[in-house]
């Protein structure tokens, strides 16, 4: 049974592959078309290389998103401008196009899950050797990403920065809305975690909850991920007051910020879970928002409850890096 998945697995990345991408099923990123966001000329200190979070829907045999699917691409740059404000006051902003694993995929098991990402996957890496072979040109990378892009973040981290020379170009990489665990960084030595506001070449990651969930598919109950609080940058269960919240911004489609909440909420990191416990909102006056997450589960609000602190930590690392 297992053998006939895996067979059934491959051909529909197989179909997926060659109806939306090359006659190799890879996608040119030669085309500018293949790029949300691609500033190429703007005078900055840095480079941002962002993985947009999940925003195709998909369906049964539907699990990765078209580049033909106009919808979604739509989305795709939206959910993208969303967070390009965090990242871009001194940056230029790379963001491409990839067939990324649908909602449909997260309703599967991990196991199921997984050839889907990998095709995904597949894009943000071709993507990314052509950013660094056509545009990077030796300058500073932040390495950004929410929810699926998040964990493609990791994998290139995993894949391409334990190389010296690249590793030395990065200023952190934003992996928020998924989970590293200690195992992952004893498995793959050059991966740092963030221990403070400013240091460099490290990674920063929490995952937002309820003080009340024990079980999310970012943290499945009985594990433990690592974390940093946004709003005091320490690692331990140190709890922030709202006072420490610079605001809360929400933005539409076109990065434009529709309300700001000054001192929104507080937030402590939990010693058992690791996840960011959010306090001083309910799930009712945020509620989850997609089907495969509970009420309690903060995830689409991952960025946006801590944006202004996010913006001025992607500011304070990179003046650190440049310092170095």
């Amino acid at each position: 049974m297992k053998k006939t998945l895996a067979v059934l697995l491959v051909l529909a990345l197989a179909l997926s592959a060659s109806a939306c991408g090359g006659a190799d099923g890879a996608v040119d990123y030669s085309d500018v078309d293949n790029w949300a966001c691609l500033e190429t000329v703007a005078e900055a200190a840095a480079d941002v290389f962002f993985v947009c979070p999940t925003v195709y829907g998909g369906g049964e045999g539907a699990y990765n998103m078209s580049m033909d699917d106009e919808a979604a691409r739509a989305d795709f740059l939206g959910a993208t401008n969303m967070e390009k404000g965090i990242y871009d006051a001194d940056a230029r902003f790379f963001a491409p196009y990839y067939r990324q694993a649908g909602l449909s995929a997260y309703a599967l098991g991990a196991e199921e899950r997984e050839p889907y990402l990998a095709a995904a996957y597949e894009d943000v890496r071709g993507a990314f050797e052509y950013y660094l072979d056509e545009y990077n040109g030796g300058r500073p990378i932040i390495l950004a990403g929410f929810s699926q892009g998040a964990d493609l973040c990791l994998r290139l981290m995993k894949d391409y920065f334990g190389d010296g020379e690249l590793g030395a170009q990065l200023v952190a990489c934003y992996a928020i809305g998924w989970s590293i665990t200690e195992e992952e960084l004893a498995a793959y030595p050059h991966l740092r975690f963030a221990s403070g506001a400013d240091d460099t070449g490290v990674i920063i990651a929490f995952n937002s909850e309820a003080e009340s969930v024990t079980d999310s598919m970012m943290i499945p109950a009985g594990t433990r991920t690592l974390a940093i609080n946004p709003l005091n940058w320490k690692t331990d269960g140190t709890p922030a007051q709202k006072e420490e919240n610079l605001g809360a911004c929400f933005t539409n489609y076109y990065g434009e910020i529709e309300s700001e909440i000054p001192q929104l909420c507080g937030a402590y990191i939990d010693p058992v879970r690791g996840a960011l416990k959010v306090t001083d909102v309910t799930p009712e006056q945020y509620p989850a928002g997609l089907d495969i997450f509970e009420d309690g589960i903060y995830h689409l609000y991952d960025y946006q409850f801590f944006y202004r602190n996010l913006q001025q930590n992607v500011a304070d690392r990179l003046e650190a890096y440049l310092a170095e």
